[in-house]
């Protein structure tokens, strides 16, 4: 039996004081180094949230473009090897992610929308030892929790993305892209505005 959970995607972003603290490569391979099983399924090979998914070192709180990029090219070696739990593509319609989050649990993902550029997934993975201090997201989160920031496709219509756990294992976003309609409509705000500047 197939279980689906939709999760509520934040359509602005409660907590901008985040990610401040960089992941650097050396401290990475360090964390690795000691990490749990745990540790290794959400940031090992293949994994959404590795540091290492596009062949190279690469923070995941930085954004990055995903969709400009074929998955087959970046994720070819660890396809080679079976190891990929991640895959992006797009349709006539959307753009769409789809990605393994064992060993996260299923309420841990959250997905939020920064300023209408980003989606953001994340959540925490252990609970933060000591509750008086500040959120996790603005100290070394990779102890607690894990993020992947991707910027949006220009025509992506943010404000309609949907984002789903199939059998608590499968998470799947899936951003709409932008109708035509909605593109000739901003041309003729365009046209106005440029009339009417036009006039004064």
């Amino acid at each position: 039996m197939t279980s689906c959970k939709k999760l509520e995607v934040e359509l602005e972003d409660p907590t901008p004081q985040k990610w401040c603290v960089p992941l650097k490569e050396d401290t990475f391979a360090s964390f690795m180094a000691k990490g749990s099983t745990t540790v290794h399924k959400i940031f090992g090979d293949g994994s959404l949230f590795s540091p290492l998914l596009f062949g190279k070192f690469f923070d995941p709180s930085d954004a990055f473009p995903l969709w400009e990029f074929e998955s087959d090219a970046l994720l070819s070696k660890l396809r080679s090897s079976s190891q990929s739990t991640v895959d992006w593509f797009q349709t006539d319609a959307d753009y769409v992610l789809k990605a393994e989050v064992t060993g996260l649990g299923k309420d841990s993902a959250q997905v939020c929308v920064e300023n209408g550029k980003l989606v953001e997934i994340s959540g925490q993975w252990r609970e933060q030892r000591n509750s008086k201090t500040k959120d996790w997201r603005s100290g070394h989160w990779w102890e607690q929790g894990y993020v992947r920031r991707l910027e949006l496709p220009e025509n992506a219509d943010w404000r309609k993305i949907e984002a789903h756990v199939n059998n608590d294992i499968l998470l799947e976003i899936r951003i709409p892209k932008n109708t035509l309609d909605c593109d000739t409509a901003r041309g003729n705000d365009g046209a106005i505005k440029d009339s009417e500047s036009s006039l004064d």
